[in-house]
């Protein structure tokens, strides 16, 4: 199996801390880790380079991690809200995407890269949910996602009540009516 060796330039998730050589496949290499600049080859060259500039590279990793923390402090318990079409399950026709979080945390306030959000999967039911916001390698935030029909229904999400299905709604009314009976006693209207 053949490998490539690597330095990265930055920390990666699951991979190495920066600075470190590391050996990955050809086409990790190839399509994401130095498209992204988050390592270079590892060769004479670029070895004696990198150690030359090691110092400012820490100093300009130190001093975006230190931005990224300010950003998670000041937006510490972002919650976004989504509107979306469901069915009576609860089942959203389509899913919340990265994209979509994005987006919606740009409305907040918060300028954030499709990229920097992290689902393990699509968000495909109504509720509230909490993903991970990648701001720096070493630094990630959690936000609440609202995902709701209408925003009456997000503000009842928030506030932790039920939200009933229409379907519910219509069988919780109908047990709540009482139903005309012509056998049973009526009340004498004088």
């Amino acid at each position: 199996m053949a490998v490539v060796e690597l330095i990265l330039l930055q920390r990666v998730e699951k991979l190495g801390q920066m600075g470190e050589l590391v050996k990955v496949k050809p086409g990790y290499a190839r399509n994401y880790l130095l498209p992204q600049k988050k390592a270079i080859r590892a060769n004479k060259a670029n070895l004696a380079q990198f150690e030359a500039q090691r110092a400012q590279l820490e100093a300009a990793n130190l001093k975006r991690r230190d931005e990224a923390e300010r950003v998670a402090e000041r937006m510490q318990g972002l919650s976004v809200t989504i509107i979306r079409q469901a069915g009576e399950s609860g089942s959203l026709y389509g899913s919340v995407s990265s994209r979509d979080i994005a987006d919606a945390c740009g409305e907040s306030g918060m300028t954030i890269n499709r990229s920097q959000v992290v689902l393990s999967s699509p968000i495909k039911s109504l509720g509230l949910s909490t993903v991970r916001v990648v701001l720096h390698p070493e630094v990630d935030m959690p936000v609440t996602v609202n995902v709701a029909r209408s925003v009456e229904e997000a503000e009842k999400q928030i506030r932790g009540e039920r939200v009933v299905g229409e379907t519910e709604a219509a069988i919780e009314l109908e047990d709540d009516i009482q139903l005309f009976d012509p056998n049973a006693e009526q009340p004498d209207i004088g």
